[in-house]
């Protein structure tokens, strides 16, 4: 959760890496749509968790309503304060993610994905880091997601996923491999530091 201006500052450039944007200043005013969306999310996470004053509570409402106008345009259904640093959204498109979900560092997610509760179940997804969600894969349930794990296309997980690096995939998912994530991720994000 950001808390402060070096949070912000640490969370932008984790996402700008993961993004594969390490070598590019800033996004492209007519591409990387993506990238000014998360840019927003985290400016907005960062005045919502930290603003105390009657004008920062301002400055805060006129970020959640910039961030709820660009979710729709995008096809986001992303609540504020549920990705850890590192967040890579592949593509613009439907994505559905509990409130109550927490997401570790470095997560890449395509579109399609729902990440929610069932059942009535209050709870809801916590995945570790390093985690690579294909297109259409659902996470449904008061589950746990190990580090370095690896969810194919349209797999359906509801049960707790415990070995750490590892491929899954199927209705309802299955371990097709002990191949861990990092193919699927920037390679820059493991242990690699962006020079400023």
């Amino acid at each position: 959760m950001i808390k402060s201006r070096k949070d912000l500052k640490d969370f932008l450039k984790q996402d700008k890496i993961a993004l594969w944007k390490k070598n590019k200043r800033r996004p492209s005013p007519f591409g990387d749509a993506v990238w000014r969306f998360q840019i927003l999310m985290r400016k907005t996470e960062y005045h919502v968790n930290c603003s105390k004053t009657p004008v920062g509570k301002l400055i805060a409402m006129w970020y959640k309503v910039r961030f709820l106008r660009r979710s729709v345009k995008l096809g986001f259904g992303i609540p504020l304060n549920v990705f850890g640093p590192g967040l890579s959204i592949a593509h613009y498109g439907a994505l559905v993610v509990n409130s109550k979900a927490k997401i570790g560092c470095n997560c890449r997610i395509h579109a399609m994905v729902v990440i929610g509760a069932t059942d009535g179940d209050p709870g809801a997804p916590v995945i570790g880091d390093n985690v690579y969600i294909g297109s259409g894969a659902k996470i449904i349930g008061n589950i746990h997601i190990a580090d370095n794990v690896a969810i194919g296309a349209n797999a359906v997980v509801v049960k707790s996923i415990e070995e750490p690096g590892t491929t899954w995939a199927g209705v309802p998912a299955r371990k097709i491999s002990d191949r861990d994530s990092s193919r699927n991720l920037c390679p820059d994000i493991f242990g690699n530091k962006e020079t400023d």
